[in-house]
């Protein structure tokens, strides 16, 4: 029986132990892409745009090809599918559902692209462009940094979660607030990732991991101005 126990105890140790080394690992992978985004403002004086069929394709491929390239390993001419999910783009707690499509891209981050924008709005307030992409215009003009009202209290770039209330979806390219709940994700896995929590990096360096209640349910002005770069609540954009 006393051996069972202690068993016991050393099993939750060890799981308690991993959890928490996952963590660190997720954290500093969104430090990591911190620094990038850091590095690309100063070079640029804006953020990513979401879409930039110009400069790379999307948010991911800007930062990966000018600014997380390994010298002498860069992975410009290697498949999007290869690269996304490795290394600092891959969170050691977020794993593919058997139910995911194969066509569809898993993903273990997402960037504030939107803001508290809908995918109805054509102008937004995240950091991937003024405006939303859609038939008359491209994800543009790019957010300039001095855009952000309050870069401490700006999310920038976070475990890839997308929902509107309860509903918490993972595995998106997007942190999104104000999310329709179409398409594919899982509330359950999504708060299974980090014991309900998700890490992110602010537009100043810094992360945090706040509760997703926090950053999905909670509809108070100091939950709702880190979603965008004005640094305004936007609760008409509620869903």
């Amino acid at each position: 029986m006393v051996i069972a126990i202690l068993a016991s105890l050393l099993l939750e140790g060890v799981s308690q132990a991993k959890v928490r080394a996952q963590r660190i690992e997720c954290v500093n992978n969104v430090r990591q892409l911190g620094i990038g985004l850091q590095a690309f403002m100063a070079e640029n004086g804006s953020y990513p745009l979401l879409i930039d069929p110009g400069h790379g394709g999307g948010w991911m491929a800007l930062l990966q090809h000018t600014e997380l390239d390994a010298p002498g390993k860069p992975v410009r001419h290697v498949p999007f599918s290869e690269w996304s999910g490795e290394g600092v783009w891959k969170c050691p707690t977020a794993h593919k559902p058997s139910s995911w499509p194969k066509d569809v891209g898993y993903n273990s981050y997402g960037y504030n692209w939107y803001g508290m924008g809908a995918a109805s709005d054509i102008e937004v307030f995240g950091l991937g462009g003024h405006h939303f992409f859609d038939a008359a215009h491209l994800a543009g003009p790019p957010v300039r940094e001095s855009e952000v009202v309050s870069p401490s209290e700006m999310m920038a770039i976070g475990d890839g979660f997308v929902g509107t209330g309860d509903t918490v979806k993972d595995g998106k390219l997007a942190l999104w607030r104000t999310y329709d709940n179409t398409g594919y994700g899982n509330t359950q896995t999504a708060y299974a990732r980090h014991h309900g929590k998700g890490n992110v990096v602010f537009c100043d360096g810094h992360v945090d991991s706040p509760t997703l209640k926090f950053l999905f349910e909670d509809t108070s002005p100091a939950a709702l101005i880190r979603w965008n770069r004005d640094h305004l609540p936007h609760r008409e954009l509620l869903q």
